[in-house]
Parts: C-alpha cells; sequence; structure tokens
C-alpha cells in the first residue's frame, strides 16, 4: 500500500503578525496674510497630531487596518474668527484672540479591509471613513483593485472614493445676528454684503488609475491619473473679504468684513504624475517624483521631489529629500481690496495665489528585522524621525517633526 500524497501547497500569509504603528507630528507655521482677515494678519498656528495604525491579519488572505487619530490645534488666525472674546482691550489682525476660536480638536476614523487572491496577482479593498471637528463633519467610503501581471513586475490598479461632508458654519463675529458694538468707527453706516449659506453640504468624488512597472535591476516606475469633482460649499465661512469700492470700518486696528468669501459651488481637478526610483547600489536610492495639477478653477501646479535614502549598515538609514512646488493663481483670487463689490466670486485666500514653495527635509530611520528591542509583548521592528522645513514665497513658513514607531505584536 502506498503512503496517502498530501498534496497540500503552503500559501505565505499576506501578513505574517499584527503591526501597530504609533505616529506623532507636530507641525508650526508662522505667515501675514491670512484668509480669515482677508489676507492680511497672522497665520501663526501650531498642531500636534497622534495616530494608531493596527494592522491585523484576519486569514492568509486577508488583513485588516484601522486608522485612528486625533489632531488638536491652536490657531492665531482662527481666533480673529472672533477677536472680541478674548482680554486683549485692544484688537489687531496681527495679534492672536485668546478666545476659544483659537483652537480645536479633530478626530478621525478609518478602516481598510484587504483580500489578496491565492496566487496574490489580485488584491481588493474596501475602506471607510469618517471625521468630526468643530465646525465640519466628514464621512466616507471606497474601494481599490489591484492586478499584477508579468511575474509581478507589473502592476495596474484602480480605486474610488466618496466624501459627503457638512460645514457648522462659523461666521465672523460682525457678521453674526444681533452683533453690535459702540466701538465702531468708519464713514457711514456699517452694512456690509453678507447673506447666510442655506446649503452646507460638500460632496467629493475622485477615480485614481496608477500603473507600475519594474524596467530592470535597477529602475522602478510609475504613472498615475486622478479625476476629481466636487460640488456644494466649496467657501470657507468664517474667511473674510475686504471690497475696493466700500468703506472702511474698524473696532481699533481690525478691520470689519466687507463681505465672506464667495467661491463656485462645483470644482474639477486632475492631477497628473510619476515616479521613477533607481538603485544606485546597495546603500544608495534615488526617489523622484513629478505630479502637474490642473483645476477649472484656474490654477495649474507643478510638483517635483527627490529623496536619495542612504543605508548606513542593517539598522540605519538616512532619509535626506527636497521638494519644490509652484502653481498659478485661481481666477478668483484677490488680495486685499483689490476685489469689487460686484463680482460674482472673490477669496483673499493666499492659498489659492501665485506662489511658489521650497520644503528641505532629513530623517533617520533604525529598523530590526528580528524585534529584539521589546515593549511589553511588542516587538520593535522601526523608529522614524524626520524633520521638514517648509518656505512660501508669500512669506508663510513651517516647520514639520514627525516620530513613528512600527511594532510587531506577538
Amino acid at each position: 500500500m502506498h503512503a496517502q500524497q498530501d498534496n497540500t501547497s503552503y500559501t505565505k500569509k499576506v501578513l505574517e503578525a499584527s503591526e501597530l504603528d504609533v505616529l506623532f507630528s507636530y507641525y508650526s507655521q508662522d505667515g501675514q496674510n491670512a484668509a480669515v482677515t482677508g489676507g492680511e494678519g497672522t497665520e501663526e498656528l501650531t498642531d500636534a497630531t497622534s495616530t494608531l495604525v493596527l494592522r491585523m491579519p484576519l486569514n492568509a488572505d486577508d488583513v485588516l487596518t484601522v486608522d485612528v487619530g486625533l489632531s488638536a490645534y491652536t490657531s492665531a488666525s482662527s481666533s480673529n474668527v472672533n477677536p472680541l472674546d478674548g482680554s486683549n482691550p485692544n484688537v489687531s489682525p496681527f495679534d492672536a484672540s485668546s478666545g476659544e476660536s483659537r483652537k480645536d480638536l479633530l478626530a478621525y476614523f478609518n478602516p481598510t479591509y484587504q483580500h489578496s487572491s491565492d496566487d496574490r496577482n489580485n488584491i481588493w479593498s474596501a475602506n471607510a471613513y469618517v471625521s468630526n471637528e468643530y465646525d465640519y463633519f466628514s464621512i466616507g467610503f471606497g474601494g481599490s483593485y489591484a492586478k499584477l501581471f508579468n511575474e509581478r513586475n507589473t502592476e495596474i490598479s484602480i480605486s474610488g472614493r466618496v466624501f459627503l461632508d457638512s460645514w457648522n458654519s462659523q461666521y465672523p463675529i460682525e457678521l453674526r445676528q444681533g452683533f453690535f458694538d459702540d466701538r465702531i468707527t468708519g464713514t457711514g453706516i456699517y452694512a456690509p454684503n453678507f447673506s447666510e449659506f442655506t446649503d452646507e453640504k460638500r460632496n467629493t468624488y475622485s477615480v485614481s488609475l496608477s500603473f507600475s512597472q519594474i524596467l530592470n535591476k535597477k529602475l522602478q516606475g510609475s504613472l498615475f491619473v486622478d479625476l476629481v469633482s466636487q460640488s456644494g460649499l466649496l467657501s470657507t465661512p468664517f474667511q473674510r473679504v475686504y471690497f475696493g469700492d466700500a468703506n472702511d470700518f474698524f473696532i481699533d486696528d481690525f478691520q470689519l468684513a466687507d463681505a465672506i468669501e464667495q467661491l463656485p459651488d462645483s470644482r474639477f481637478k486632475i492631477p497628473v504624475g510619476g515616479r521613477l526610483n533607481y538603485y544606485l547600489s546597495d546603500a544608495i536610492v534615488v526617489r523622484s517624483y513629478y505630479r502637474f495639477y490642473y483645476d477649472d478653477w484656474g490654477i495649474t501646479s507643478h510638483t517635483a521631489n527627490i529623496e536619495a535614502p542612504i543605508k548606513l549598515n542593517d539598522k540605519f538609514t538616512l532619509y535626506p529629500s527636497y521638494r519644490y512646488y509652484t502653481q498659478t493663481a485661481a481666477d478668483y483670487f484677490y488680495a486685499k481690496e483689490d476685489a469689487l463689490s460686484t463680482f460674482e466670486f472673490y477669496t483673499s485666500d493666499y492659498d489659492l495665489s501665485n506662489y511658489q514653495a521650497n520644503q528641505l527635509g532629513f530623517g533617520v530611520q533604525y529598523k530590526d528585522i528580528f524585534n529584539s528591542a521589546r515593549v511589553f509583548f511588542f516587538g520593535l521592528q522601526t523608529i522614524n524621525l524626520r524633520y521638514s522645513y517648509y518656505d512660501r514665497s508669500d512669506g508663510l513658513n513651517a516647520s514639520i517633526f514627525t516620530l513613528g514607531t512600527t511594532f510587531v505584536i506577538d
């Protein structure tokens, strides 16, 4: 009698063990073109974000990823939505109010389910998203499909996402019903061009296509295109605008709004780009990235990025990087008092202006493939520490610190 043959073949798990990413970032910026105060005023802001990302293998083929985070910011700019609620007796767009409008907290929850076929050449995923802050609520969902072929040297993928958002509109204090202050100065009677938004919904629909190819042993490239359509309330309710044909009114040094930002209720965006990675040696990889962007508000932009990881040994890698960005202004952007009250659309948000930006970064990664360091029952796999300095031609500058750790859960 012959022994029974076992024809069962072993399939390696997509993810062998659960992994936990613990991420922290700190962002600090300053500038003098705050949109909250009509394109002139302090842009000082700090933001601290904590994120947990848990990846769990459900079986050999399926992985569940849960991404949750909290972001807390303090903003001198947003504090001037209501510059009168602080303790400072004299108000100015270049000073922060000490009132409650200076800070906010964003919380989000983003689960993703991923399934891989037995041959690992087909990957499906589905995800959801929900976030909430004081004046904005967002819910989203989406999915993706990736196909690998040509001995996994080629990959094509398609993904789509939908976000259904709503504002809880917060208007500048002087535009709110019942506002009165006997300190107002100016010629004539203060009568702003203002009415509340009747529709506070914002919907975003996006489709992404990508193609990646291993060209040879040292060169890998990818191409992508995104199609993004937005509709609804695309204006920011608390961003002031000052007209060139309206009288000026003040409380102390703070100019009262002539109106708030008015932008079209639809927007179509097309980013197109690619990546090219070249392996110079076992120690150095050059990663390059380029993106062209166009939208029907009149903005075109170019982004170029280069990063060159330098592997010092089996444990430590350095990450120097540089990013350049340039964009044209939106059709509806006007500096302070350049817009007229007869215009249909207008904004003084310098994020929609013509500018260039440079960002220099440096990071270091520690990696332990054997997870020899332990924290309770977690095995430490990687530690990443990075710093970037961002400088924009309109005077905005920022510093970004990030710390990330990955643990393997036994």
